[in-house]
């Protein structure tokens, strides 16, 4: 007897109708939704094998990918110690263990300002294990950290998990001096925990029943008292988030949509009294808080775009915020970001170029000094502050990378400009940055806007279009995607690829005009760009349009749809990862997770005909034609709470039923997962080396597989 090969999945249609704006659509998968049907897990179920069956002979590519991902990486490791009071703290990870340990050790005294050099694999008199994720992840397939918050007087920890993938985390406490748990319990709860300055009252925020952190509470440790009700933000645009300025003074509440924000302070030495607002919210002011003492007078740092499209940095005593002084003014070319306080600087974050910058603000007892750039020797890079806890600090630490330089820590002196190598992070084997190059393009969009391209290869890779490529991009929310280092990307750059970033509009390389230009009633910019990009690789020379694979994940993965239909030519494959393909229905359905708070970014089809008629008009799902497409591979989670499961499914069902693609169109769910996928180091590389091995595949196979270079 032989073993039954999987047959090409069928979604059963089920057509339901939905009408507005005098528009009725009909959707034939939507029953899909409900994963509490056996038929939708048989269904799923159904694509993964029929994922593997498609995908059997990239075994032996998968394994050696995996190989390669890990052999480059320390598996037994250690982070730079952080100091903090009276401590070091820093995260293990060791062999064969899929996540971190949390460690400490005391410090030698008040002066000790030198991070202890901690081997891999040693121990250091004194270290205390806080928490073992690895013990905490026993009998879970899936397991994430939330919280990680210590008291001020350093014995208590609050932490939370989610073992299921749906980000509703349990929050623990426990006394470090003893190793107790104590009996407080929280559930349901959002990520985040934030104790009060005596430690006696940790705060916390829950979510609706639309994912919306909507709500702070406080608990008071030891009390069988139901926790109080601190805010409640009834407005479903806004989240609320929580936590404590950098000096450690006041606790804040910032409640925020995806325009406007409004910030509420409380003394931390005062958990029970009532929370101030900074500045009440006005529509589309947005800004953040940072807490300064200058000349022994408190006063509030305060970026916003109150009149400065870039945003501009002001100082104002805490008693009146609204009387304030422009320390930093707006700029056309200049996107101000953040700003961080410590006792004697401020450090100001900020892109020009579409690149990071950070520059340093003395504070003395008579003012705030000019900003002072930090210079880096590089074409493209990221940097900014890394791990500082400390509010008077000996020294800041900064963080450093690119696409061919991997995570570098330094410690600034600011007195005296000098730089301390703290940790280079380490890549095994023959890993040597001189051997790979990185570019800066602009690429002319269809409009004449000029759109930052990214480019990274190995040196020597051929300019005559024969190397296959993957470009990435995303788009939305005016998040950037910045030069980062990655082990796994060197799986495809020794293979001769050209790995390429679209900066498209949407994002916020550029500033918040960039991102402006991406969203709502111009969305459609973003879609433009990539191809504009994806197009200028291949007439270049970096690769051709039968070589080129897309990736695009979220709402890169709605990126990934539109241009699949716009221009499905460009591309030999799409990687679409947890993909928003189906934003309209979606958008029109407030009951679901997100919806409301999304109509700043994407418009509000549901009131609005004309924003309806333009999301229909780009929506992947709605928008599927009988078309040649590229090879398609959409990949997903069963307990993702931000896009949900059903849009790839829909969308590859409606493929499957308009194309008759059959073979180039996969669906892969991870079953016991969210939106981030699975969870553990060596399941995440095991799943990164699938997706590889289907880009290595779909770019190489027109002249057969491009051998890797040892």
């Amino acid at each position: 007897m032989t073993d039954q090969r999987p047959t090409v999945p069928s979604a059963p249609r089920r057509p339901v109708e939905r009408t507005h704006h005098g528009d009725t659509v009909v959707d034939a998968y939507d029953w899909l939704r409900d994963k509490d049907d056996p038929e939708t897990i048989a269904y799923l179920e159904a694509e993964n094998a029929w994922a593997e069956d498609t995908t059997a002979h990239l075994a032996d590519l998968r394994e050696q990918v995996f190989t390669e991902i890990k052999d480059r990486t320390l598996e037994t490791d250690m982070s730079v110690p952080v100091r903090h009071d009276r401590w070091w703290y820093y995260s293990r990870t060791v062999e064969g263990r899929q996540y971190g340990i949390r460690c400490r050790v005391p410090l030698a005294g008040p002066d000790d300002w030198e991070p202890p050099v901690v081997e891999p694999g040693a121990t250091l008199p004194g270290e205390e294990v806080l928490l073992d994720s690895n013990e905490e992840a026993e009998g879970h397939e899936f397991f994430s950290l939330g919280a990680f918050s210590i008291s001020d007087d350093g014995d208590l920890l609050a932490w939370s998990v989610d073992t299921q993938g749906d980000e509703r985390y349990t929050i623990r406490v426990r006394r470090l001096s003893t190793g107790e748990v104590l009996p407080d319990l929280v559930e349901g709860a959002a990520p985040g925990a934030t104790w009060s300055a005596d430690g006696r009252h940790l705060f916390y925020v829950t979510v609706d029943e639309a994912w919306r952190p909507h709500r702070v509470w406080r608990h008071e440790l030891g009390s069988t008292e139901d926790d109080v009700l601190v805010f409640e933000e009834p407005d479903e645009r806004y989240f609320v988030g929580l936590g404590r300025t950098s000096s450690e003074r006041f606790l804040v509440i910032a409640v925020g949509s995806k325009i406007t924000t409004e910030v509420r302070l409380l003394d931390a030495h005062d958990p029970t009294g009532e929370f101030s607002v900074v500045w009440p919210r006005r529509e589309g002011v947005d800004y953040s808080v940072e807490h300064v003492v200058v000349g022994g007078r408190d006063q509030l740092a305060i970026l916003h775009n109150d009149g400065a499209v870039n945003f501009e940095l002001v100082l104002a005593p805490l008693e009146d915020p609204t009387d304030t002084r422009v320390l930093i003014p707006g700029s056309d070319d200049v996107r101000l970001e953040a700003a961080d306080a410590f006792a004697r600087h401020l450090a100001v974050s900020y892109r020009r170029d579409a690149t990071t910058r950070l520059a340093l603000m003395d504070i003395g007892d008579d003012g705030i000094g000019a900003p002072q750039e930090l210079e880096f020797d590089a074409e493209l890079f990221t940097c900014g502050l890394a791990g500082n806890a400390e509010w008077d600090p000996r020294y800041l630490r900064i963080g450093y990378t690119s696409y061919v330089e991997p995570a570098t820590i330094w410690d600034l002196e600011p007195a005296t400009g000098e730089r301390i190598l703290r940790r280079r992070a380490p890549v095994l084997g023959d890993f040597d940055p001189q051997d790979y190059e990185q570019h800066r393009a602009w690429v002319r969009a269809d409009d004449g806007a000029l759109v930052p391209l990214s480019i990274v290869c190995r040196r020597g890779t051929p300019r005559d279009g024969s190397a296959p490529g993957l470009i990435y991009g995303y788009g939305s929310y005016e998040i950037s995607l910045d030069p980062d280092f990655s082990i796994s990307r060197l799986s495809l750059l020794d293979r001769g690829f050209v790995y390429a970033v679209a900066h498209v509009r949407g994002g916020g390389e550029l500033g918040r005009a960039w991102y402006d230009q991406g969203k709502q009633l111009a969305k459609k910019n973003t879609f433009t760009d990539f191809v504009a990009c994806a197009r200028h690789l291949a007439d270049e020379g970096w690769t051709s349009a039968d070589r080129l694979v897309a990736e695009g994940g979220s709402a890169g993965g709605l990126l990934m749809g539109a241009v699949a239909n716009l221009a499905p030519d460009a591309f030999a494959g799409i990687f679409a990862d947890v993909p928003f393909v189906d934003p309209l229905t979606t958008i029109l359905d407030p009951s679901l997770p997100l919806t409301v708070i999304e109509w700043d970014e994407w418009g509000d089809p549901l009131h609005d005909p004309e924003v309806y008629a333009y999301m229909k008009g780009y929506a992947p799902y709605e928008n599927v034609a009988d078309i040649e497409y590229p090879a398609i591979l959409a990949g997903t989670s069963l307990n993702d709470t931000r896009v949900l499961y059903v849009e790839p499914a829909k969308w590859v069902a409606r493929l499957r039923e308009v194309t008759r693609a059959e073979r180039s169109v996969l669906l892969r769910t991870e079953m016991a997962a969210g939106h981030g996928g699975v969870s553990g180091r060596y399941a995440a590389w095991r799943q990164r080396a699938w997706e590889l091995a289907w880009i290595i595949d779909t770019a190489t196979r027109v002249t057969g597989a491009i051998p890797r270079n040892s």
